[in-house]
């Protein structure tokens, strides 16, 4: 059969029906952009390996829709159908699953290799009859059984067929405007009550934590970063999850937003690079097209690229010999369980399932109220504590710093792309910014910034520790401005004489208020790792240095020094309400060598 697609895109009372000849490339820019010609790209995992990043590479084709002809079709041109489906059952047992869930949470969110990690599992089983029948009646049954989607979608290639209903937006490009989806948390429609959800630890920082991971993105991708709007409810069929909108004006061809994008922190993890170095390890198989992204490619009527890209979650795979997989994953954060993230997978898979009948599909449960007064108050409670840099709108130039103005600043990217949204911050405030990775030259500038990274920093085996150290302490050598964020500041510290701990629990996406200098800050932690000081100053080697410490452990939050300064905290997560003014306060410092009265403001 001649390779087509069929899309229900949120919203739209149609069915795009799309027809044309599939061509297989190699890279992002090999994908075919001619104004008239939609191309419908199906991106599988692997690309990832374009941005430099670790993955099992199964040889899973890029393969693209060259669309000729298109139409549109009613909803009930697609009626539910009837399929058969047999010998389902998990790659993974719960065992085996929730072995490795265990394993993540011990070996890498404990050892400071990140704030959260996506480990996937598959669904496999056998479908009766011709496959594209089969495909084409579990479409129906989504169109009919689902609600609250981003896509409902069947694509068939002549190789591969693919049938999902997606909740997701991984990015989208139109008049202009870049737009990102972070969505997070997952509500068991009819499980309890959803106040109890909103309001529960886990989920909340969970979404913080992915909505920190989609601003780095944006801030590569648009122009200004990205402006965040929400949180939001996504009401689903059989689930309800909280979600943000991001948005920010970009120019980039639409084929290096989807590189600089790839892949969503929702189905990989923070920070993103280890985070694919993670999944290698653990799941130790390639995904195929799970995590990956339909793209819909095209031009405006002004001639504008424009762009339309789902995440390939809750998706079918269907090949010509009728071996069905489903794909499915959970987020593991500092707060997870085996037991929880095992069900997790269960519930996440029950809707395809139930579409495909390979599961008994449950009574559809009454709809949560997304309106009420009590729902909404929770919504709006969670962003009280969060950045107004990345909330509100300004006019260019409100938040320039006078002695910041014109001065140059260098990022040392410690493999953490925390970076980008650092730079935003630092523009704003009136530096000149540039970000360069810790194994390129670091350039002169009044500035140098050592920045976040995952790992040991007690670890000198490690050629990125060295490295970083080495930049560190020539800076301080030379007497010259240094900023030390996170990794660096650890970094830092030990050059200092300060003793290095791992943390009993790690401080992966958690905010709390602390004594900054005097000032209390609200701050967001990201770090398994500590330095320790059981005094609020010492003596070094490079002078007397202040120190910011919790009086209950002697953890190091900031210190600083002469023409230097560190925190262990991101001044530019979401989480970091205070995060801009702590950046105020400390840079002139830094630049100056003089310590300036702290305020409140």
């Amino acid at each position: 059969m001649r390779p087509f697609a069929l899309l229900h895109r949120d919203g739209a009372d149609h069915v795009e029906v799309l027809t044309g000849d599939v061509v297989i490339v190699a890279t992002l820019d090999d994908i075919p952009l001619h104004r008239g010609r939609p191309t419908l790209a199906v991106i599988p995992y692997r690309q990832i390996t374009e941005r430099g990043f670790d993955c099992v590479d199964d040889d899973a084709p890029l393969e693209c829709l060259v669309v000729r002809s298109s139409h549109r079709e009613p909803l009930d041109a697609f009626p539910p159908g009837e399929l058969s489906i047999t010998g389902g059952a998990f790659d993974l047992s719960d065992d085996d699953y929730g072995a490795i869930v265990e394993d993540v949470l011990r070996d890498e969110i404990g050892r400071g290799e990140g704030a959260n990690f996506v480990i996937h599992r598959v669904f496999q089983a056998r479908v009766g009859g011709d496959p594209i029948a089969a495909a084409r009646a579990a479409f129906g049954r989504l169109l009919a059984a689902e609600r609250g989607t981003y896509w409902t979608f069947l694509v068939h290639t002549g190789t591969r067929t693919l049938v999902g209903a997606t909740p997701e937006r991984h990015v989208s490009v139109a008049d202009g405007i870049t737009m990102m989806n972070p969505i997070s948390g997952t509500f068991r429609n009819g499980s309890g009550p959803l106040l109890d959800f909103l309001r529960d630890p886990k989920e909340v920082e969970e979404l913080y934590m992915v909505l920190d991971e989609e601003l780095k993105m944006m801030a590569t991708v648009a122009e200004h970063g990205g402006q965040v709007a929400g949180p939001y409810l996504k009401q689903m069929t059989h689930l309800t999850h909280t979600e943000y909108l991001l948005a920010g004006r970009g120019s980039l061809d639409v084929r290096d937003v989807l590189r600089e994008t790839m892949f969503a922190p929702t189905v990989t993890g923070s920070p993103i690079e280890n985070a694919c170095r993670v999944i290698a390890r653990h799941e130790r198989r390639g995904r195929g097209y799970y995590a990956g992204v339909l793209a819909l490619l095209d031009h405006d009527d002004q001639g504008r690229q424009t762009l339309d890209a789902p995440i390939l979650i809750r998706t079918a795979e269907i090949s010509p010999a009728g071996d069905l997989r489903v794909p499915v994953g959970a987020t593991l954060v500092r707060h997870s369980t085996a037991a929880g993230e095992v069900a997790e997978t269960h519930t996440k898979a029950a809707g395809i399932l139930a579409a495909l009948g390979a599961v008994e599909a449950r009574p559809v449960p009454v709809r949560v109220e997304a309106e009420s007064p009590e729902v909404q108050a929770a919504l709006a409670a969670r962003n009280d504590d969060l950045a107004r840099f990345w909330l509100d709108s300004r006019a260019p130039g409100a938040l320039t710093v006078p002695a910041l103005a014109g001065r140059t600043a260098v990022i040392v990217d410690g493999e953490d792309t925390f970076t980008g949204m650092l730079a935003h911050q630092l523009r704003a405030l009136g530096l000149t910014v540039s970000v360069v990775p810790w194994t390129a030259p670091v350039p002169p500038a009044d500035l140098v910034i050592a920045g976040p990274g995952p790992g040991d920093p007690g670890d000198l085996d490690d050629p990125k520790m060295a490295t970083m150290r080495g930049v560190i302490a020539a800076r301080l050598a030379a007497r010259e401005p240094l900023l030390a964020v996170c990794l660096g500041h650890q970094i830092l510290a030990s050059l200092l004489g300060l003793r290095l701990h791992r943390r009993d629990s790690p401080y992966q996406g958690l905010a709390r208020e602390v004594d900054l200098f005097g000032v209390r800050r609200r701050v967001g932690f990201y770090s398994s790792f500590a330095a320790l000081s059981p005094d609020a100053s010492r003596d070094t080697a490079h002078g007397r240095v202040e120190i910011a410490r919790d009086p209950a452990d002697s953890a190091v939050h900031a210190l600083r020094g002469p023409g230097f300064a560190g925190v262990q905290f991101h001044p530019e997560s979401v989480l970091s309400r205070d995060g801009l003014a702590v950046l105020a306060q400390l840079l002139p410092e830094v630049l100056t060598g003089m310590v300036i009265p702290a305020t409140n403001g």
